[in-house]
């Protein structure tokens, strides 16, 4: 069986923490979209680790890990990430890298930066990863997929002659920066070669084979429906697609062997970057309180470490987001961070040109629309390493079955402390 993890919102709902948790029963775990510009945190027995690249489920010894071709496979970070957590005690994962993935080059990096730099105040707050650079080239077919890296020398020197004289042009004229110099540029290639070859496979005839013999396996999505390209708060999205149904091509799969779709959703708010956050904490102090206290260590960024957006839970967009990810089931994370407040706001409406709407709209309506907020008294307590629902005390209880009955999906998992095993199952 096929099961995706997804968010449903902007990020950050700890997708990682889950897919790790899951991962102990699967046998593949594949990335299929994104690339270094997100983090997820995984806190287990070897430590607390930050993964960018790899999968989350690199920290057992009975897994393989997949970067699809859906992947912007940023290959000196996978292999820093290799290293720190070998580093830090994890045996040596099995890894898959597809031969279909397209590279992520540093000088896609580089255009990120200096396209942020060039629209300064009207910038998109990327994480300058190089991600929209490196999607723009892939789907104006002047990337580089991994299986280029072998073909014959003299054709790859011809691409990235053709390449370096149409980047070149921006890079002189719209930029004012150093132009780019094939040969480095196949001297980066040749060193990407020799590094990914072990590791490079024809990841859907593996997945295929896989799901012929029966195998687990896991599809792991990185930010959440909101940020998606097609279906979130355009233009402030990220440059792949976000849902599960992208699973599919990201990963070479037929949609039809996805059966299960465990979207994440966080039990408050958060978003990184700019665009419409309707259920957003204005006010400094409250938001800094809950920025301290949630996520795991706090609401920073873990590929950036810069501070995210915090706001309170938002039913709004959380039922659109599970609603266009297919979600059969919901993993509800960090419910323990809340324990500090005598009552909860959750956004229940959005009012728009004075009218009050369940629904969540595009993005020009988006931006005008103002919350509606129903509060819930809050527990005043600390909930960390309960492991049943009904031992949690009833106002949490409570805090969760009427955020059940907003989205219209049902909760499967409560997720209440960092670890691997601060998780209810319901």
């Amino acid at each position: 069986m096929i099961r995706a993890i997804v968010g449903a919102n902007w990020g950050d709902e700890g997708k990682g923490k889950i897919t790790d948790m899951l991962a102990k029963d699967a046998d593949i775990i594949i990335r299929f979209q994104g690339g270094s510009n997100a983090g997820h945190t995984i806190k287990n027995n070897y430590g607390k680790f930050a993964l960018h690249m790899l999968p989350s489920g690199v920290f057992y010894d009975h897994t393989t890990s997949i970067l699809g071709n859906g992947v912007a496979l940023n290959i000196p970070y996978m292999f820093d990430e290799i290293q720190d957590i070998v580093d830090g005690g994890v045996p040596m994962p099995k890894i898959l890298v597809s031969d279909r993935a397209q590279i992520l080059m540093p000088y896609h990096i580089l255009f990120d930066q200096y396209e942020e730099e060039r629209l300064g105040g009207k910038a998109f707050g990327s994480t300058k990863s190089g991600i929209a650079p490196f999607y723009s080239d892939k789907y104006a077919k002047i990337g580089f997929q991994v299986q280029e890296l072998f073909m014959d020398e003299a054709l790859l020197l011809d691409k990235v002659q053709r390449v370096c004289a149409q980047k070149n042009v921006l890079l002189k004229h719209l930029y004012n920066k150093p132009e780019l110099d094939p040969e480095e540029i196949m001297k980066t290639l040749t060193e990407y070669r020799e590094k990914v070859a072990p590791y490079v496979c024809d990841v859907s005839l593996f997945l295929n084979e896989a799901i012929t013999n029966g195998k687990e396996i896991l599809l792991e999505g990185q930010l959440g429906a909101l940020k998606d390209p097609d279906h979130g708060i355009y233009p402030m999205v990220t440059s792949s697609s976000t849902l599960a149904a992208y699973g599919a091509i990201g990963a070479g799969v037929p949609p039809y062997e996805i059966k299960d779709i465990l979207t994440v959703v966080k039990a408050y708010s958060s978003a990184v970057g700019g665009g419409a956050f309707v259920s957003e904490i204005l006010d400094p102090v409250s938001a800094e309180e809950l920025r301290k206290r949630g996520g795991d260590g706090g609401e920073y960024g873990a590929t950036t470490g810069r501070p995210r957006r915090v706001g309170w839970f938002d039913a709004v967009a959380t039922k659109y987001g599970c609603m266009i990810q297919g979600t059969t089931q919901v993993a509800f994370t960090v419910l323990d961070p809340l324990g500090y407040l005598d009552e909860i706001p959750v956004c229940v409406g959005y009012e728009i040109d004075g009218k009050v709407t369940d629904r969540f709209p595009c993005t020009s309506m988006l931006e005008k629309a103002k919350p509606v907020f129903m509060k819930l008294p809050g527990w005043k307590c600390d909930i960390t390493g309960i492991r049943e629902f009904d031992k949690l005390p009833v106002q949490a209880q409570n805090y969760v079955n009427e955020i059940e009955k907003l989205i219209g999906f049902p909760i499967t998992y409560v997720s209440n402390g960092p670890g691997r095993e601060d998780i209810i199952r319901r």
